[in-house]
């Protein structure tokens, strides 16, 4: 008489769980991409606020602007070319010229991402 020992679940056990996770996901998924974009978009106007910070601290300093953004991480203004989170590039910047009677050749930068933000503006005039 040897008693048989069923390991194991059931058809429906597995059935119940992977309906369980399939809700839990259902809930979470469209939550987790939006904050995702909004973290990019945080990031982005975070890295252009210190950016153009750091060019006009650059323009204080020297009386010119930067000839490009590598020269100011060359001078040791920042510590890395920032990062467009939102066109995943550290190349991609757009860069705005001075007016014609200053020296140098970057005043600001832009975006060089499609689309628009949250708030309906395009990145490329953030």
């Amino acid at each position: 008489m040897h008693k048989r020992v069923h390991r194991g679940f059931t058809l429906i056990e597995l059935l119940v769980v992977l309906g369980i996770v399939a809700l839990l996901l259902t809930l979470a998924v469209p939550r987790y991409f939006p904050s995702v974009d909004s973290a990019k978009e945080t990031i982005l106007a975070d890295n252009l606020r210190n950016t153009r910070a750091v060019i006009d601290q650059y323009h204080a300093d020297t009386g010119r602007y930067p000839d490009s953004l590598e020269q100011l991480v060359e001078k040791k203004y920042l510590p890395a070319l920032p990062v467009d989170p939102v066109a995943d590039s550290d190349s991609s910047w757009v860069i705005v010229p001075p007016e014609e009677n200053d020296a140098g050749a970057v005043y600001s930068i832009r975006s060089s991402a499609e689309g628009k933000g949250r708030n309906g503006k395009p990145f490329a005039e953030w």
